[in-house]
């Protein structure tokens, strides 16, 4: 987990599905007031299950303190917004 600035780096690799949300809830409930966003990456060459995970499970309002997704950079990362950035 690294935090550059106001993002968290969530490094997602090996792990099983049920793993990589606890993981991504830990860091949600650690996340300080000046994270307004974390990058999950979960890699895209051993599946999207874990891509798919998030998107299920941290979008549409599931999550209250998500406020969108985003796709990263590459098709590797996945970024879930907690507040805006101005």
């Amino acid at each position: 987990m690294l935090d550059l600035t106001g993002i968290i780096e969530v490094d997602l690799h090996g792990m099983r599905v049920e793993e990589a949300k606890n993981k991504i809830d830990k860091v949600l409930d650690s996340a300080g007031s000046g994270v307004y966003r974390i990058r999950c990456i979960h890699g895209f060459h051993g599946g999207t299950k874990i891509k798919s995970m998030i998107y299920e499970e941290y979008s549409y309002g599931r999550e209250p303190r998500v406020l969108r997704i985003l796709p990263g950079n590459n098709m590797g990362t996945t970024d879930l917004v907690l507040k805006e950035y101005y």
